[in-house]
C-alpha cells in the first residue's frame, strides 16, 4: 500500500509553493543545502518506510512486547528497520555538525517524520533517543557528551524521558522520586516511574534514562526539581560496559494502541545503588526537560497529522473502489447500476472533511516547524524574538490540535469504511487505536489548552499572540484585493478578528480578577484559535492554487464558464485537478468549519461557569 502512506503531492505544494524553503538555502546556516537535496532526502525517507517501516506495522502489532526476567523484548521485525534507520542518519539529521549532525532544517526535518511516524511503535524508539540526545548536547558537560551523548545518537545506545509517576501523572511537582548526593559526585536515585515510552528495549545496547528526581533536603514544588542521567549499564572509564544499574521495569502496560512501542512500570534504587550523574544544575530540572518536552509536543502533532494522512488517503482508495447503491439522480431505478460510494453526498461530506481537516494540519505544523528554523537563520534581534515568540505560541496547538484532529480523522475513515472499518481487515482501525494516544500524553490537551491561554497568549504582555495575528493581518491586506479571493478573505478576515477579540476578553478577564473565565474555557479557545489558523492556512494555500489554476486554464484554452470543457479540463490534468481541490477544500473549511469559531466565541463571553459551579454530588453516583 506504498501510495497510502503520506500524501506526496501536498506535502511538496506546502514545501516548495506554500513556504517556499527553498528561500532557507540563501541563509548562512543552510547555504550548503539546495532544493535537490531537500527533494532527495525526503524522497529517501518515502522509500525507506515503505521498504522497511510500512511492512512491520501489523507485524509488529500482533508481536508486541514482552517483559521477562526484567528485560524488554520488542518485536523482532524492528531489528533490521533499526540498524538502516541508524546508518542512514535519520537520528541527527536536523542536528548540529558539532555533535554530529547534518544540521538540515528542521521544517525537512517535520516532513521526514511525517513518514516515519506510519510506524510509531518503531518510531518511539528512535525518537525518544534522538530528543535525551540533544537534551545532553544542550546541557551535558563534555564528558557527559563523549560518554552518553555520542553513542546515543549514533543509535548504539537509547534513551527516554522519565517523568510520570504514579498518583503524580501531570502534576509532576508531587513526584516521589529522591536523589542522595554521593561523596564523589554522582547521586543514588530512588523511586517509581510510570507511562514510560521506551523504558527498556533490546535494540541497544545501553538506554540512558534522563529521570526527573528531587535531591533530598530540597522544599516541596516543580521549580527545584533536578533531572538525572540514569544509564541502564554502567559505563566505565575507558567506555566499556560495566554492571548493570540498579533499576528494573515491573510491568508493562496493557493497551488499546501502539502494542509495539514498550511502555514500562520502573522501579529505581530497589537496592539502594541506581548511579545517576545530574545534567546541568540543580533545581534547574523543569527548565532542561522543557526542551525535549517542547519538542516532543511538536512531533506529537506531526503523529496526529501521519495518522489523519493515512486514514483519508486510505478512505480515498476504499471509497473509490467500494460499489454499493445507485447514484442520486438513479436511487429509485432498483435496477441502477451500482457505483462507487465516493458517488454519494454523505460520503463525500466525509472525505472533504477529512481532506480540509488534514491538509490544514499539515500546512500548520510545517509552518510552525519553518518558524523554528527562521530563529535559527535570521540575524535581527527583533524579527528573531518574533518568530520564537509565534513558535511558542504555536506548540500548544500544534500538539493539541494535530492529535485532536488525528483522532477525528481516523474516526470518519472508519464511518467511510462502514462495517468493515470497525474490522482488522483494514487498517483505519488500528490508525485510530495507535492515535488517541496523541492527545493524552506530552501533557494532555487539557493541560495544552492552559498552556495556551493561561501562560502563551499573555507572554510578553501579549506581544507574541499579536505578532502571529499580524501575520495573518498582512496576509489578508495582501490579498484582499483579489477577485476571486475577497469572499473567502473576508470571511478569514471576520475569523481573525473574532480569534483577536477574544483574546482581548481573556485580558479583560484577568484585570478584573475573573481568572475562571479563560480557565473554563481554555479548550474551547484552543479549538476556536485551531480553527481560525487552519482557514488561514487553507486561504493561503486556496490563493495560490487559484492563481496557478488560472495560468494552467489559459494555456489549454480552458474557461470555467463551460461546465462541460472545464470538467475536462480537471479531469485530464492531475495539477489542475489539485489546485481545484485546494480552492474547494478552503471554500468548505471557511463556509462549514469557521462558523463553529464564532459560535464559540458567543459561548465564552457568556461568562457562564456552571462547570466550576456544579456540585461534585451533581455528577452520576
Amino acid at each position: 500500500m506504498s501510495n497510502y502512506v503520506v500524501d506526496e503531492r501536498d506535502q511538496k505544494f506546502v514545501l516548495y509553493e506554500q513556504l517556499e524553503m527553498e528561500k532557507l538555502t540563501g541563509y548562512p546556516k543552510y547555504a550548503d543545502f539546495s532544493k535537490d537535496v531537500f527533494e532527495m532526502v525526503v524522497e529517501e525517507a518515502r522509500k525507506f518506510t515503505i521498504d522497511m517501516l510500512e511492512p512491520t506495522v501489523e507485524e509488529g502489532e500482533k508481536e508486541g512486547c514482552t517483559l521477562k526476567d526484567g528485560n524488554v523484548s520488542v518485536p523482532e521485525c524492528f531489528r533490521e528497520p533499526y540498524r538502516l534507520f541508524c546508518e542512514g542518519g535519520w537520528m541527527t539529521m536536523t542536528h548540529d555538525p558539532v555533535d554530529g549532525g547534518q544540521g538540515m532544517p528542521l521544517v525537512l526535518g517535520a516532513a521526514t517524520r511525517e513518514y516515519f511516524n506510519v510506524n510509531f511503535g518503531f518510531l518511539s524508539y528512535t525518537g525518544l533517543t534522538e530528543g535525551a540526545a540533544h537534551l545532553i548536547s544542550k546541557y551535558g558537560t563534555e564528558k557527559q557528551k563523549r560518554k552518553y551523548m555520542d553513542r546515543m545518537f549514533s543509535g548504539e545506545w537509547g534513551g527516554s524521558m522519565v517523568l510520570t509517576e504514579p498518583g503524580a501523572g501531570t502534576d509532576v511537582g508531587a513526584l516521589k522520586t529522591t536523589a542522595k548526593k554521593n561523596p564523589d559526585g554522582s547521586y543514588s536515585i530512588t523511586g517509581t516511574k510510570m507511562f514510560i515510552t521506551g523504558g527498556d528495549q533490546n535494540l541497544v545496547d545501553n538506554i540512558v534514562h534522563p529521570v526527573l528526581a528531587r535531591i533530598e533536603g530540597a522544599p516541596a514544588g516543580t521549580k527545584v526539581i533536578s533531572i538525572f542521567l540514569v544509564p541502564k549499564i554502567l559505563v566505565n572509564d575507558d567506555g566499556s560496559l560495566g554492571e548493570r544499574n540498579d533499576w528494573n521495569v515491573t510491568n508493562l502496560e496493557k493497551k488499546m494502541g501502539i502494542k509495539a512501542s514498550a511502555t514500562c512500570v520502573m522501579n529505581f534504587g530497589d537496592n539502594g545503588k541506581c548511579y545517576a550523574e545530574l545534567l546541568g544544575e540543580e533545581g534547574k530540572g523543569m527548565k532542561v526537560m522543557f526542551v525535549l518536552m517542547n519538542e516532543a509536543r511538536i512531533a506529537v502533532g506531526i503523529q496526529g497529522l501521519s495518522a489523519a494522512s493515512r486514514a483519508y488517503l486510505y478512505s480515498v482508495k476504499y471509497a473509490k473502489e467500494r460499489l454499493q447503491g445507485a447514484d442520486l439522480a438513479n436511487f429509485r431505478n432498483p435496477d441502477a447500476p451500482r457505483v462507487p460510494i465516493i458517488n454519494h453526498p454523505d460520503v463525500r461530506r466525509m472525505l472533504l472533511w477529512m481532506k480540509s481537516h488534514t491538509e490544514a494540519v499539515r500546512s500548520l505544523i510545517y509552518y510552525t516547524a519553518w518558524c523554528a528554523d527562521m530563529t535559527l537563520v535570521v540575524e535581527d534581534p527583533e524579527e528573531k524574538e518574533k518568530w520564537g515568540g509565534i513558535l511558542e505560541v504555536l506548540t500548544p496547538i500544534v500538539k493539541a490540535y494535530g492529535s485532536d484532529i488525528g483522532f477525528k480523522v481516523a474516526d470518519q475513515g472508519i464511518m467511510v469504511h462502514g462495517g468493515y472499518g470497525y474490522t482488522s481487515d483494514y487498517p483505519v482501525e488500528q490508525i485510530l487505536r495507535d492515535v488517541k494516544i496523541a492527545a493524552i500524553y506530552e501533557g494532555t490537551n487539557g493541560i495544552q489548552s492552559l498552556d495556551l491561554v493561561g501562560r502563551k497568549i499573555g507572554q510578553k504582555k501579549g506581544k507574541n499572540f499579536m505578532s502571529l495575528l499580524g501575520e495573518m493581518y498582512s496576509f489578508i491586506a495582501e490579498n484582499e484585493g483579489d477577485e476571486k479571493m475577497k469572499d473567502l478573505v473576508a470571511k478569514l478576515k471576520d475569523g481573525v478578528n473574532v480569534l483577536a477579540e477574544i483574546g482581548a476578553f481573556f485580558a479583560k478577564c484577568g484585570k478584573e480578577g475573573k481568572f475562571l473565565v479563560p480557565v473554563g474555557n481554555a479548550y474551547p479557545f484552543l479549538n476556536l484559535m485551531s480553527t481560525v489558523l487552519s482557514s488561514w492556512m487553507l486561504v493561503w494555500q486556496a490563493s495560490i492554487a487559484s492563481k496557478k489554476l488560472d495560468v494552467m486554464a489559459k494555456e489549454k484554452g480552458a474557461d470555467p464558464s463551460d461546465w462541460v470543457k472545464w470538467a475536462e479540463f480537471i479531469k485530464d490534468n492531475t495539477d489542475a485537478a489539485y489546485y481545484s481541490g485546494k480552492i474547494a477544500a478552503a471554500k468548505y473549511f471557511v463556509n462549514n468549519i469557521l462558523p463553529e469559531a464564532d459560535a464559540i466565541a458567543t459561548a465564552i463571553k457568556t461568562e457562564d461557569l456552571t462547570i466550576v459551579e456544579i456540585a461534585e454530588e451533581s455528577f452520576a453516583f
